[in-house]
């Protein structure tokens, strides 16, 4: 580790951490963390929706926090163990898929902190889609026949396989929702050059294939996922956040069916957003506050993510519940 970085977490680290019942252990309370003050109020971070990301000239320190987002909205329940389960993932996919294209990782500094390389962030997001689902399904659902470019057949169901991956880039907003970007789009707005486009577009399929690849030998689908870039020292590299339970969508094999809702056997964040717009909350408003029963839940995906990926666990011993289940068992 960088010296002057660890004499840092040595002294002076701190977070602001909140007291709650333990989702893993019955009748148990645990530390949950909203915010990071690695550096006290020397080198106050950027805060995202639930990173702390730290500029240290030529580096940057990511911290990943409890902290939880639906609908571009930050709830007020933090979902404990979420931040060291995201950063062990990341930093699993990011070693792994080094020899498919190259990223910013540094090393892992500790259970929630990444090190990186500073990069110049593109501000596309690429988004592959294996499987129709989403916003795809929507569109098509609607009656159009051409998404990105590809043209679809007639007939297709919800969660089916595609043909072949579709690319749906989109565009990477501070502040509202992120909208669809086409090549020429792009290129118009200078946001890449041609031969920055074509690089990325290969890159997001190799990557996407790659990770469905490893992912399929573990027992999990990876339905689609999102990924960002960045520019630096003259050559593109990933940035960010790989497939994790909060950019992608990760379904358990075993229990795949075309035509249904996989949010019941899901890995990823639409569990959450699926039990909020069943509370009847779309992102206008403030959010609801979460019952213990839907966090545990959304800890058990998290956590789950990481332990069947990485090897460590089956997806056979996961004991998940769908939304029904978990927003009855909070009555």
């Amino acid at each position: 580790m960088n010296g002057r970085i660890a004499g840092h977490f040595a002294v002076s680290q701190a977070c602001v951490y909140e007291l709650v019942e333990d989702p893993l252990i019955e009748g148990a309370y645990c530390y949950a963390v909203r915010e990071s003050r690695i550096f006290g109020d020397k080198n106050s971070p950027k805060r995202g929706k639930v990173k702390d990301v730290y500029d240290l000239g030529t580096e940057l320190l990511i911290y990943h926090t409890d902290r939880v987002s639906s609908f571009d909205v930050v709830l007020k329940d933090l979902i404990p163990y979420k931040g060291v389960y995201l950063a062990l993932l990341s930093s699993y996919w990011f070693r792994l898929s080094r020899d498919v294209f190259p990223n910013h990782l540094i090393e892992q500094v500790n259970e929630r902190t990444l090190r990186v390389l500073k990069a110049r962030r593109i501000d596309i997001e690429w988004v592959v889609r294996g499987y129709l689902y989403g916003s795809a399904w929507r569109t098509y659902k609607a009656g159009a026949r051409e998404i990105s470019g590809v043209k679809l057949t007639n007939g297709l169901q919800l969660a089916e396989e595609l043909p072949e991956p579709i690319l749906t880039p989109t565009t990477k907003s501070e502040v509202g929702r992120d909208e669809e970007i086409s090549r020429g789009e792009a290129l118009r707005k200078g946001i890449v050059t041609r031969d920055e486009w074509v690089e990325l577009e290969e890159a997001s399929l190799k990557l996407y294939e790659f990770y469905r690849r490893e992912a399929k030998s573990r027992g999990i689908i990876v339905a689609d996922v999102k990924l960002e870039f960045g520019r630096h020292d003259g050559v593109l590299i990933q940035i960010d956040e790989p497939a994790t339970h909060d950019s992608a969508r990760l379904w358990l094999e075993k229990y795949y069916v075309p035509g249904r809702l996989q949010e019941a056997y899901c890995l990823d964040k639409e569990f959450l957003r699926v039990c909020l717009r069943t509370m009847g909350y779309n992102g206008e408003g403030d959010p609801p506050r979460l019952a213990q029963e839907v966090i545990r839940q959304i800890t058990l995906r998290v956590k789950g993510a990481y332990e069947v990926l990485a090897g460590i666990r089956s997806p056979q011993d996961l004991m998940l519940l769908s939304v029904e289940e978990a927003l009855r068992g909070a009555l």
